[in-house]
C-alpha cells in the first residue's frame, strides 16, 4: 500500500540522508561496534549536513523545519542501518534538544543551540536512576539551594550518549515535600566540577550506542542552567514523552521492516531439499504473516507521525504506538532469526545483531507494561 504522509521535500531529504549513510556511516559500522560509540566525526558530519537541527530555529543554526515528518524520515533511514543509530540521534535531536528549544531562555538558546545543531555539543538526558526505572516521580537526585546556586547530588543510569555527551538535561528533586511537583530540570555541562561518568555499560545489544552511568557530587549550577519552570520538571517530561515514544515507534517499525526484507531475500536464495526455503509452505505462510504485520504496524505509526506533525498526537496514542511496534519488532525479528537457521545465531549476520538490539525497546521509554497501564487509565480502568 502506498504511503501518503510524505511529500517531495521529505523524499528529497530522505535521499540526502541515504547518500550520507552510504558514503560515511555504513562503511564504518564495524568500527563503531568495536569502539562501543559513535565518534565525534559522525556527529560533526551529521551536523554539517543539517540533520541535527531539524526543529531548531534558523537563528540558532538549525534548519527550522518545524515538521516532525523530517525527523521521522531521518529515523527511518538510520534504523535501516542499525537500531543504535536512530536511538543515539533521536536522544540528541528529538528528545533532548526540544527542552532547550521550547523551554529555554534566550540566553540558553544562544549559548547551546548552535553547537547542538553543528554536532559540537552532544546531548543526553538524565532521567532514569538505578533505583527508579520507569518511575520518574520517585527520583532521588537532589538539587539544594545554596545562596545563588543549586548543588546537585545523585546518579543516573542507562543514559544513552552518556559517555560522550557535552550537555546533560538532568531531572532533580528541588522540593522533597511536593513529590512529582517538586522536580526541576537543569542543563549540566560535562565540564562542571563534580560531574563524572562511570564505565560504558556492557549491554546485550546496541554496542554502537555509548550508554553510561552519570554521577553528580556537589555539582554547582545557577538559575541560568534551570530549564523551564522551577518544580515543573515532571510536567515538562510528561509533555515531551509522547515525542520520544513516537520516535521509538518509527525506529522499531523500520528496523524490523528492513531486516524482514533482507530475510525474504535470504529465504529466496537459501536452498534446502532441492528448493528455496521460502517455497516451503510453512515459511511462505509465515513470511506472508510477517509482512502483513509490519505493514499494518507501519500504517498506524504513519498515522501517528502525521498527527504529531499537526500537534494532535495524544499521550495514549503514542503509548499504543510504542508498545505495539516494539512487540511487533521482537516477534518479527525472532522469526527472522529462525528462518536463518544456525546462521541466525551468528553475530556476523545482521539478523542476529538486530534481534539482540531490538529486545530493549520493550523496556525503555517506559516499559510496555507502563504503556498498557497508561492506555488502561484512558479507558477509565
Amino acid at each position: 500500500m502506498k504511503r501518503d504522509i510524505y511529500d517531495e521535500d521529505h523524499e528529497d531529504f530522505r535521499a540526502s540522508v541515504r547518500q550520507w549513510l552510504e558514503r560515511s556511516v555504513i562503511p564504518n559500522t564495524d568500527k563503531y561496534i568495536a569502539d562501543k560509540a559513535l565518534p565525534r566525526e559522525f556527529w560533526l558530519e551529521a551536523g554539517a549536513n543539517g540533520f541535527l537541527g531539524l526543529s531548531i530555529p534558523e537563528e540558532y543554526g538549525g534548519a527550522g523545519a518545524d515538521d516532525f515528518r523530517f525527523n521521522a524520515v531521518l529515523e527511518e533511514e538510520l534504523a535501516k542501518v542499525g537500531a543504535a543509530f536512530p536511538t543515539c540521534v533521536s536522544i540528541h535531536v528529538d528528545i533532548t534538544a526540544p527542552y532547550i528549544v521550547e523551554l529555554g531562555t534566550e540566553e540558553q538558546k544562544q549559548r547551546w543551540l548552535p553547537g547542538v545543531s553543528s554536532g559540537e555539543i552532544l546531548l543526553a538526558i538524565g532521567m532514569t536512576e538505578p533505583s527508579g526505572g520507569s518511575d520518574l516521580a520517585a527520583l532521588k537526585t537532589t538539587a539544594v539551594r545554596d545562596g545563588d546556586e543549586w548543588v546537585i547530588n545523585g546518579s543516573k543510569t542507562f543514559i544513552t550518549n552518556g559517555y560522550s555527551a557535552d550537555l546533560v538535561v538532568v531531572a532533580a528533586r528541588t522540593d522533597p515535600e511536593k513529590g512529582p511537583k517538586g522536580i526541576t530540570l537543569f542543563a549540566v555541562e560535562a565540564t562542571k566540577e563534580g560531574f563524572s561518568r562511570g564505565r560504558k555499560l556492557d549491554k546485550v545489544g546496541m554496542e554502537e550506542s555509548d550508554t553510561a552511568e552519570l554521577f553528580f557530587e556537589n555539582v554547582r549550577v545557577t538559575d541560568a542552567e534551570v530549564i523551564g519552570e522551577l518544580n515543573m520538571g515532571f510536567i515538562h517530561m510528561m509533555q515531551k514523552l509522547p515525542q520520544e515514544r513516537i520516535s521509538c515507534a518509527v525506529a522499531n517499525t523500520h528496523h524490523a521492516k528492513q531486516i524482514l526484507t533482507e530475510t525474504l531475500q535470504y529465504a529466496k536464495d537459501r536452498k534446502a531439499f532441492g528448493q528455496s526455503i521460502g517455497n516451503f509452505q510453512h515459511n511462505k505462510f509465515l513470511l506472508a504473516e510477517l509482512f502483513t504485520q509490519i505493514e499494518v504496524c507501519e500504517a498506524y505509526i504513519d498515522k501517528c507521525v502525521a498527527a504529531h506533525a499537526r500537534g494532535e498526537l495524544t499521550a495514549t496514542e503514542a503509548a499504543k504506538a510504542k508498545w505495539w511496534s516494539s512487540q511487533a519488532q521482537s516477534e518479527i525479528l525472532d522469526h527472522c532469526v529462525q528462518l536463518h537457521g544456525g546462521y541466525g545465531f551468528m553475530n556476523e549476520y545482521r539478523v542476529a545483531r538486530a534481534w539482540r538490539d531490538a529486545r530493549v525497546t520493550k523496556i525503555w521509554a517506559g516499559s510496555n507494561e507502563i504503556m498498557k497501564e497508561l492506555i488502561g487509565r484512558e479507558l477509565g480502568l
